[in-house]
């Protein structure tokens, strides 16, 4: 089968179409044939090795070849032995969430963890549901551990992207009150969301926020990775929800409650979020289109930015 793989680290032109064993899957795990993968942030950096120089994942040469790519969408076509809840010929979307293997989601077949799958959006094409369970699965992780009730204030910077959409989107259907920061010409999008109140980038985000709601939001959800920016919008006593920040996940003060997320293949909760986009209540996003062989040109347009939604990749 083809897949995309990386043998070297570099730019997008490091990305590689070439022939590679067809997976074969093990106990609890499934083969799926792809239909659509989305391209994301995480993949670039993958490639780029930023992500090996963190040490998040193992150098390159430690294998021959990295795969890349998270997200999928497709069918099942053959299941390991002790999978009871899948069967082949199940449409489903899933999520590869160890950065270390020789293939990816950029492939014509990718084997997962049978728990990191779960059945597709009965109302959403393939190439619209690959975009759900990265983003949107980091969006409802994060709001889990924010855990704020239902009339709390949340703050939501990077409203506009991948992540942030979906966490206005479904921190509204938690019945939060949100708070979107992005760019001023994307306000008509979040308020779209659910947002309630808005806040446009490049205004001082503590003065704007407290303005809106005095004494700060209950939360914030920062997926723009403002810091402490972000952290000066939230109350004494607030929660904070950095995505994959890492060192830059800013310090407790005024006994905020600091959590970093980082995201886990969850097939319960990808059920979930499968039938919110079927009520209508989350909203996949995609940019364009382009076959396999253009991974490289994703990656590129990735790179350029100014994307609302995003890249996915087709076989």
């Amino acid at each position: 089968m083809r897949a995309i793989i990386v043998r070297t680290p570099g730019g997008p032109d490091a990305l590689e179409l070439t022939d590679v064993p067809e997976p074969v899957p093990g106990p609890g795990q499934v083969r799926i044939r792809v239909a659509a993968a989305a391209v994301n942030p995480v993949d670039a950096a993958t490639r780029s090795g930023v992500l090996a120089d963190a040490g998040l994942m193992p150098p390159f040469g430690a294998r021959p070849s990295v795969g890349i790519g998270w997200d999928v969408a497709g069918t099942v076509d053959a299941v390991g032995p002790g999978v009871a809840r899948i069967a082949a010929g199940d449409e489903v979307i899933g999520l590869k969430d160890r950065l270390d293997l020789p293939t990816g989601a950029y492939a014509d077949a990718i084997v997962l963890d049978a728990d990191a799958v779960a059945p597709a959006p009965r109302s959403v094409p393939a190439v619209e549901a690959a975009t759900i369970p990265l983003n949107a699965l980091t969006a409802l992780q994060a709001l889990d551990l924010l855990d704020l009730p239902a009339g709390g204030t949340l703050l939501v910077t990077g409203a506009a992207g991948a992540v942030g959409g979906y966490a206005v989107e479904l921190a509204a259907h938690r019945g939060l009150r949100v708070v979107a920061a992005a760019s001023a010409s994307d306000e008509a999008l979040v308020r779209g969301f659910g947002a309630e109140m808005f806040v446009p980038r490049g205004e001082h985000l503590g003065d704007a926020v407290r303005a809106l709601v005095p004494g700060g939001v209950d939360g914030a959800l920062d997926a723009a990775l403002l810091s402490v920016a972000a952290l000066d919008a939230v109350r004494n006593g607030g929660a904070f929800a950095a995505v994959n920040a890492g060192p830059a996940t800013p310090l407790p003060l005024r006994g905020i409650t600091v959590h970093n997320v980082w995201i886990r293949a969850n097939g319960a909760q990808l059920t979930h979020l499968a039938a919110l986009a079927d009520l209508g209540r989350l909203t996949p996003r995609v940019a364009d289109v382009l076959p396999l062989s253009e991974a490289s040109k994703a990656h590129e347009r990735l790179q350029a930015g100014a994307l609302r939604g995003r890249l996915v990749l087709t076989p």
